[in-house]
């Protein structure tokens, strides 16, 4: 057995789970903690079947509060921890996660969305967007990737370990049920052979030497006594989370500076937005597309530049305006109309997308 996971590329034909867990230990993460739930329970299963050749640890928990708690703490000892959930799931792990916030922890944790509200479906949704971004009972300072493919299930995987050690903030690869269960081809890859620099994890707590005299003292709270307190130290967390939003934020946009239609989707969805714009720029319409892949930071500055005129916002999600959301909040003041094409718990295709653009047009 090599003593790497991965060595040169692979092109293998996998479940989006499974890759997940190739991509963690690919990202060389320690341990996995976690408790099942479908559509994310492979991911558990294939860490579990491949950790043990490589060293790597897993605890299930008897519960998602005991997971994401028990990943908070094994940031604390300075391991490359994750956990992986869905539905009900993400929403017990909103207080440790809420918690790794206000600490400023690097948590990782792999979302595969299901349909809601509670039990709902085990099947797909976009339904955990304002939960994912915005959850728990702070002011949402994460990082949120949202993937369309397994290729990129593999790639911000890997990046959400880095990323999360780099800026130290809870990070998300929001994934959802039909890219947790189909197949579909990928590269796995060594990341030391395309030059990725690896952010190294650092102890929290059980350094050595005597705080304040052989080392700085560290100061680790989730708790404050007075409103002024919290304040003040929130401030500090805005400023460097504001700082650090231009080097995260993603997006991809097409065929925009013409359209009379912009298509917005993420996430799976924008597999059909992409086919759908390009069978309609075929036709000779005028329609362009924008994708957020941070869901946040939000590439809102990007998105606000194109939403300007008599222009046409499409907006293609499977939730009833989660991303609607984000999008208005990004584009207050703007001049282009927002259309809404909401599916909540249900797939959209690219036949659909096409349809609905051209009912709009």
């Amino acid at each position: 057995m090599s003593e790497k996971p991965i060595t040169g590329e692979k092109r293998a034909f996998m479940t989006g789970n499974e890759v997940v867990a190739w991509a963690a230990l690919a990202a060389k993460a320690e341990i996995m903690y976690g408790y099942p739930i479908t559509p994310q329970n492979e991911i558990m299963h294939y860490w579990t079947r491949q950790a043990p050749k490589f060293n790597r640890r897993f605890l299930q928990t008897e519960d998602e509060l005991s997971a994401g708690f028990t990943t908070v703490g094994g940031v604390l000892a300075g391991l490359k921890a994750f956990t992986a959930t869905a539905g009900p799931g993400n929403t017990l792990m909103q207080e440790p996660m809420s918690m790794a916030e206000a600490m400023r922890l690097p948590t990782v944790t792999i979302i595969q969305q299901r349909g809601g509200p509670s039990t709902a479906t085990v099947i797909y949704s976009q339904q955990e967007v304002t939960l994912t971004t915005y959850g728990g009972n702070g002011e949402g300072m994460r990082i949120v990737y949202s993937t369309s493919n397994h290729q990129e299930l593999f790639d911000y995987t890997i990046k959400a370990f880095n990323v999360a050690w780099k800026y130290r903030f809870p990070t998300f690869v929001l994934g959802d049920g039909y890219q947790a269960k189909m197949r579909e081809s990928v590269t796995l890859y060594d990341p030391d052979e395309k030059g990725v620099e690896y952010v190294a994890p650092e102890a929290y707590v059980g350094k050595p030497g005597t705080p304040g005299v052989d080392r700085e003292p560290g100061l680790y709270r989730n708790t404050y006594n007075t409103e002024e307190e919290l304040f003040e130290v929130l401030q500090q967390h805005f400023a460097d989370f504001n700082k650090m939003a231009p080097e995260i934020i993603e997006y991809d946009q097409e065929a925009t500076d013409d359209a009379d239609v912009i298509v917005i989707g993420h996430g799976v969805v924008f597999r059909g937005v992409r086919d759908a714009v390009k069978e309609l720029r075929a036709e000779g319409l005028k329609v362009g597309y924008f994708r957020p892949i941070t869901l946040r930071p939000f590439p809102a500055e990007q998105l606000k530049a194109i939403a300007t005129g008599n222009r046409k916002l499409l907006i293609a999600e499977s939730a009833e305006g989660q991303l609607a959301k984000l999008v208005k909040d990004a584009i207050y003041g703007c001049t282009a109309e927002i259309v809404p094409y909401f599916r909540p718990g249900l797939g959209i295709t690219t036949e659909q997308i096409v349809a609905k653009v051209k009912e709009v047009l």
